[in-house]
């Protein structure tokens, strides 16, 4: 589709230029800047608002899986986003005590799809993102209040008094998004009755622990932890609460894994506790509609997960390959309708699975954890791998 009968399917009874028409995103997370990345080199024109007054670096990893790299790759940053990470080749469920109870041997993805697994500082990976873009305006201290759409046109208001409008609208603002809650009322969160802690920290791994996530499962808690660069470790830390989140403090944070290996009370020793950030542990029930005439969700504001699974931002990288795709094939509607069908199975499905992880995980009978352990040891690679295999598939457009 040519560029000028695309815009004119988004306004057909607007007189107007092409260097007028704009698709507006909300949201200058991972999702929206690789949204961006994606439409410019369509050749559409972008602008970003977010409420945030500085893109910053905050101490978490990501781990970009085998489906968003393969987007990557698609749009020229999988060389920078390797190099500025640490590919790691195994994803291992392990006992406290870091023995092996369960193993996905990454390798076979590698060779499968051409691109590996890297974990990276999400800082690092915002800021090659945001090196990318070209032309797109992006707008900080923009919070977003209200969003109403008259005649297909959505209209925006910031808290800060600015208002627009849009010829189209991109919803990448997160689980509390504003666009959903205006636009799609019909939604709920729910909290997974689990706290998390996450930290980065200069650490000097074991050799055998440098390429590859390790999630080691206790009784009601977890710990995770990977290597991000250079003598550096992403780590991450789940408990799950009967009653309110204030019932465990980071103060504690070491008491409460002091049953596990060296090297997890380590790292956690090393971080200072100022440094930990903590939140709840929520994803979005699934919806089933994700767009509404001129305005469209994406990422966690579509489908929000838990993070069991390592698909939270990759899901998000997807829906931005997806949807630039649809847009330079169709019109607006039938390419958000086409969007929708493509990717709302595939994350449904990991919003699902990832919920029940989380709950497996966390379980607190002694024999069920033996069973589960048990079953999870016995179980055949090529099984374990049938899991990834459907999610770091790319849909065929």
């Amino acid at each position: 589709m040519k560029k000028e009968q695309f815009f004119k399917s988004v306004l057909p009874d607007i007189h107007f230029t092409y260097s007028q028409m704009t698709i507006d995103i909300i949201g200058a997370g991972i999702g929206g800047l690789t949204t961006a990345i994606a439409l410019e080199q369509k050749g559409l024109k972008t602008r970003i608002y977010e409420q945030a007054g500085e893109i910053k670096q905050v101490g978490a990893g990501i781990i970009l899986a085998n489906n968003a790299m393969q987007v990557y790759e698609k749009l020229g940053l999988r060389k920078e986003i390797e190099s500025h990470g640490n590919i790691i080749s195994s994803m291992n469920i392990t006992k406290a005590n870091l023995k092996l109870v369960s193993r996905v041997d990454l390798s076979y993805f590698e060779k499968k799809h051409r691109v590996k697994n890297v974990a990276i500082h999400r800082g690092v990976l915002q800021q090659i993102l945001l090196n990318k873009l070209q032309s797109t305006e992006i707008n900080l201290k923009h919070s977003l209040k209200h969003v109403s759409q008259a005649g297909g046109i959505p209209s925006s208001t910031f808290e800060n008094g600015k208002s627009i409008q849009s010829s189209m609208l991109i919803g990448a603002d997160g689980l509390t998004s504003v666009v959903r809650q205006c636009l799609f009322p019909e939604n709920k969160v729910r909290n997974a009755g689990q706290v998390c802690w996450r930290g980065v920290v200069n650490f000097d791994l074991p050799p055998e622990y440098k390429n590859e996530l390790n999630e080691a499962w206790g009784r009601g808690e977890r710990f995770g932890f990977v290597q991000i660069d250079k003598d550096k470790v992403y780590w991450y830390a789940l408990k799950s609460f009967k009653k309110h989140k204030d019932e465990y403090s980071v103060s504690d944070l070491d008491s409460y894994f002091s049953n596990y290996h060296a090297v997890i009370r380590d790292i956690i020793a090393a971080t200072p506790k100022e440094r930990v950030h903590t939140a709840m542990i929520s994803d979005l029930k699934p919806t089933g509609t994700w767009h509404k005439e001129n305005v469209c969700l994406i990422g966690d504001a579509a489908h929000a997960t838990t993070p069991n699974m390592g698909q939270g931002a990759c899901q998000a990288i997807e829906d931005a390959y997806v949807l630039s795709e649809c847009l330079n094939k169709y019109d607006t509607h039938a390419a958000f309708e086409k969007f929708q069908n493509l990717r709302l199975p595939k994350a449904h499905h990991v919003v699902k699975t990832s919920w029940r992880i989380g709950k497996m995980a966390h379980l607190s009978n002694p024999l069920l954890i033996k069973a589960r352990n048990l079953i999870m040891t016995i179980t055949p690679p090529s099984i374990s791998r049938k899991q990834p295999e459907q999610i770091f598939q790319l849909p065929a457009l």
